[in-house]
């Protein structure tokens, strides 16, 4: 199951916006306020309202802010329950700035989302993105006349980098486990698909000496996720993370990512590490090839951590894809979204 295109599908954010001016909604009739909107709802009532709107994002105090480009929407968002913030970009001007991107700057070490909070696409870029390459990104940015604009990424995006505790592929190369998941009494395990799609069988050991299962689904690039088959069926699996302190964490549902929530990710070069959400939708092009619809985060992670398990409590949010910088230095680290990858297999977290 392939992310959607658009950048502002699912897009929220974390951002201290002010919102819609003050006089723009007088005159309205008294009456009682209506509750305040999910996310999902904020989310789904700016795709609703198309180009006259521009995403949607959790400001400062959690409260959900919907940007708009008219006084007409604006109180459709508020009635809703959510904070209009009024915009100069609609949804097609952003969109058109993503597209431009793709046909631009799809260059290895290169990653945009969008972030509603400012009204644009961010393009970061990489160490290795320089000279010639770096003037066609600035030239695609350019051509978006303050639609897009461009961040310097510390590092170098790879998807070398090493959820959950270490796996062995056969031949060599170790990666992390993302979440042990089911389909009624059949079990397996998830994880990155740039890991699955070097090998057929997974080991628990580097000796590879104890097979934990084969390979039945992997897909890299354009997503990143694949699923391995327990081979003893017999023995069923825990449904938890190691938090790397002698203790684990119980998964007990899967949800999407919100930007600015709390996160954490478990792999098995550096364990435990913590931080927060900050992109949604993001697209990702690695010297292998693109990734789109990834969640972006400022949580660190290092080769071997690939595949492992980001989380949120007891939920579910995402697998290790790549990013850059490590853990000395700190560093942006991109997940696949875990939804699509249990709808994909028809298996579920327990």
């Amino acid at each position: 199951m392939r992310p959607t295109r658009s950048m502002l599908r699912r897009v929220v954010s974390v951002a201290a916006a002010g919102t819609l001016a003050a006089g723009v909604l007088a005159g309205a009739p008294a009456q009682a306020a209506p509750a305040s909107a999910t996310p999902d709802a904020a989310v789904a009532l700016a795709e609703r309202l198309g180009d006259r709107a521009a995403g949607a994002y959790a400001d400062a105090t959690g409260a959900m802010v919907v940007a708009v480009t008219d006084a007409v929407a604006a109180r459709q968002v508020a009635a809703a329950g959510a904070t209009p913030k009024l915009v100069t970009r609609g949804a097609a001007v952003l969109d058109r700035a993503t597209a431009e991107l793709e046909r631009s700057a799809a260059i290895p070490g290169t990653a945009w989302w969008t972030d509603p909070a400012t009204n644009q696409v961010v393009v970061s870029v990489d160490s290795t993105v320089t000279g010639a390459k770096l003037e066609r990104v600035k030239a695609a940015a350019a051509r978006a006349n303050g639609a897009v604009r461009i961040e310097a990424e510390a590092g170098v995006l790879s998807t070398r980098i090493s959820g959950g505790q270490a796996i062995y592929a056969q031949g060599g190369g170790r990666c992390s486990l993302g979440f042990n998941v089911r389909a009624g009494n059949t079990y397996y395990f998830v994880t990155a698909g740039h890991c699955t799609n070097i090998a057929t069988n997974w080991y628990s050991n580097s000796a590879q000496t104890a097979l934990l299962g084969s390979r039945t689904g992997s897909v890299f690039p354009g997503s990143d996720y694949g699923i391995v088959r327990y081979a003893n069926q017999s023995v069923v699996q825990p449904g938890n993370v190691s938090l790397y302190n002698g203790t684990f964490r119980d998964i007990t549902g899967a949800a999407n990512a919100v930007v600015g929530q709390s996160a954490q990710r478990s792999g098995s070069t550096t364990g435990l590490r913590s931080g927060s959400v900050t992109g949604l939708n993001a697209t990702v092009n690695y010297a292998e090839g693109q990734v789109r619809g990834l969640i972006r985060t400022n949580i660190c992670a290092e080769r071997g951590d690939s595949g492992g398990s980001l989380f949120s409590g007891t939920i579910a949010l995402g697998l290790t894809s790549g990013g850059s910088g490590n853990c000395s230095i700190g560093g942006t680290t991109f997940f696949q979204p875990i939804l699509p990858v249990l709808s994909r297999y028809g298996v579920s977290v327990y």
